[in-house]
């Protein structure tokens, strides 16, 4: 069969840490974080939006829930259909209660949860193990520190029991004009015998009024021999 149906499980692991920011971003009193954001590359296409609650203040340590819907197209070449053309339909739904622990300009969140996924494919495709509805459970953590003034370094995971997929990302960046970060970012992505890697430039916490943006543009690789540009944008508000 063809591998590509499992790639779609990528897009969705980088929504889930799109919303990390930088230690400063949230101000005494915000409690909602509502965010969004696109990623692109010529197998596929994702958009997704979510929220991010704390009860006690996003700014302090302590209990935090994030959700978040996304979805999209993809297409791989089926090896159980003869080499033919098989395009994807997704809809994936998080729900992960989490922990907070923020000391300095350092913050860990660590969450697990609700993962729901629904695949449709053109023409079906018996052959793939994404199919139809699959239900789950998902871990996640976010890292974000400030090793010195004018530096950043974010790490993100995940792990979820779909095809027990994992994800690993890391960024760098250096602040430029003291307007945002930017610098070098990898990711790597596995689900079941199907892997993608990344490696690209990002650009992270540019703040222009209520909101923040953030963008990545690189290259990626894949199991099935597939290569190609990708870009990222996200952006995120703070009530």
């Amino acid at each position: 069969m063809g591998l590509g149906a499992k790639a779609v499980i990528a897009f969705t692991v980088l929504c889930v840490s799109a919303c990390s920011a930088s230690a400063d971003s949230f101000e005494s009193g915000d409690r909602f974080l509502f965010f969004s954001g696109t990623d692109l590359w010529r197998n596929g296409g994702f958009l997704h939006g979510g929220l991010l609650w704390s009860p006690g203040g996003l700014d302090r340590q302590g209990f935090v829930l994030k959700s978040l819907i996304s979805g999209g197209t993809y297409q791989y070449t089926s090896g159980s259909l003869g080499g033919a053309t098989v395009r994807g339909r997704e809809f994936v739904a998080l729900l992960m209660p989490g922990w907070r622990f923020k000391w300095g300009t350092t913050e860990i969140d660590v969450y697990a949860g609700l993962d729901a996924e629904d695949h449709r494919l053109s023409p079906d495709d018996p052959g793939s193990s994404l199919r139809g509805t699959d239900v789950g459970v998902r871990v996640a953590a976010d890292y974000w520190t400030e090793p010195s003034q004018g530096t950043m370094l974010q790490l993100n995971g995940s792990l979820s029991s779909i095809e027990n997929s994992y994800s690993a990302h890391a960024a760098f960046g250096w602040r430029v004009f003291e307007r945002f970060y930017l610098g070098p970012e990898i990711a790597r992505f596995s689900s079941g015998d199907y892997s993608q890697n990344r490696v690209g430039v990002q650009l992270t916490s540019l703040r222009v009024g209520l909101c923040e943006w953030s963008a990545a543009v690189g290259w990626v690789n894949d199991s099935d021999s597939r290569s190609g540009a990708y870009v990222r944008f996200g952006m995120f508000t703070r009530r």
